[in-house]
């Protein structure tokens, strides 16, 4: 039975079109002005122009609103707006409400986006800055006074307890890096283009927060992307090769906070993730063994081991190994450690050029494209498919 005859939100629409700007430390202009260069670059890819535009989604803390960047890309009415929250967890949902308004005729051609200087700017690895009282801050509230200040010291805790519960050292989260860095290697894309690593060199690198090392975590970028969402049909006579949307999820856990789930019976695993994996498998009707490639959310090297676990490609436990064995490609761009932080949306785009076939570090033959969001915070997912 098709995807959408099960009355799914399944192969109702298509990314179409990719496009960013170079990633970087230091942009040298205005996010807004990243953002309209990420979308015109997206439209082109894809074969339209602004007037085929009618629909704009990004994240909650994108500071360049949808009007706006509507007006600077010559882009004119909008018949569906819209706007994600919780940080990374927002990217695949990001492209989930887009397909949602394609397939339900709110809007024809949707452009996802996020663009920031997270370096020359504002840098979410600083830490917790001044806030005002509010319901959001009150989880925070707890952990602020122990030291718990960077998003950094927060995964620090869950991956403590994890390597305790399973008797492993800090290295097993080297092999999550040294993957990363060896596929940034090879694309000419990546910040850390030319720049593999070592299992040394990780276990080398200085700590941020144990038990973490400078090389478990992401880096930080400034830099745009954006993508084009349309139905399948219209992506059918379009340039590019459709990325058909097969199945997309959102979740959240259990008491659930953003990063400080910390009153949870255990910390060894990411049930946010495990909601969306549930949902994925079951609308899709795809397993683990389906998947060409996975695209996991890399802000911190051990949340992908879960990730893996979560979904059921390996047991509790069992990341390290997996990750080592290369039972699956991961993270073929290079990841968030390795090619850009662009809060998810470049994993995004990688997962697109992988079903067309022009990543720089193709997989022959990938059709199942696994793509996940931020983790340790509410969160979302998608499965890509080529069409046909």
């Amino acid at each position: 039975m098709s995807l959408r005859g099960r009355e799914t939100l399944g192969g109702r629409a298509a990314i179409a079109g990719i496009g960013a700007t170079e990633f970087s430390k230091n942009s040298g202009r205005s996010e807004l002005r990243l953002a309209v260069e990420a979308v015109r670059a997206a439209l082109e890819d894809a074969g339209l122009t602004a007037a085929d535009v009618d629909g704009m989604v990004t994240f909650t803390m994108d500071t360049s609103p949808e009007i706006t960047v509507a007006q600077a890309a010559g882009i004119g009415e909008l018949s569906f707006f819209s706007r994600v929250h919780y940080g990374g967890g927002a990217a695949c949902a990001t492209v989930q409400q887009a397909a949602l308004a394609v397939a339900t005729g709110v809007a024809e051609v949707v452009v996802c986006y996020r663009a920031f200087n997270e370096r020359s700017g504002r840098r979410f690895g600083a830490g917790v800055r001044h806030r005002e009282p509010s319901a959001e801050g009150v989880a925070l509230g707890w952990a602020l006074p122990s030291g718990l200040l960077t998003p950094a010291s927060w995964a620090a805790m869950a991956a403590q307890r994890y390597l305790h519960t399973f008797k492993l050292t800090p290295e097993a989260f080297g092999h999550v890096a040294v993957t990363a860095r060896r596929y940034a290697a090879t694309n000419p894309a990546a910040y850390f283009h030319g720049r593999p690593i070592t299992l040394a060199d990780h276990a080398a690198s200085r700590w941020i927060a144990e038990p973490l090392r400078l090389l478990d975590c992401c880096q930080e970028t400034d830099g745009g992307q954006a993508l084009v969402v349309t139905s399948v049909e219209r992506a059918r006579d379009l340039p590019r090769p459709p990325a058909v949307v097969a199945a997309a999820a959102q979740g959240a856990g259990r008491a659930q906070e953003q990063m400080t789930s910390f009153y949870r019976d255990d910390l060894t695993g990411l049930p946010e993730m495990g909601v969306v994996a549930r949902q994925l498998w079951r609308s899709s009707g795809l397993t683990p063994e389906d998947v060409d490639v996975a695209i996991l959310y890399d802000h911190f090297t051990p949340f992908v081991l879960m990730q893996l676990e979560e979904f059921g490609f390996c047991d509790r436990g069992e990341g390290a190994a997996f990750v080592a064995e290369e039972r699956v490609p991961l993270n073929t761009h290079g990841g968030q450690l390795g090619e850009a932080y662009l809060h998810g949306m470049n994993g995004l785009a990688e997962a697109v050029r992988q079903i067309r076939g022009t990543s720089a570090n193709p997989v022959p033959g990938a059709e199942r494209v696994l793509v996940t969001a931020g983790t340790g915070v509410p969160t979302s997912g998608l499965v890509l498919a080529a069409d046909g």
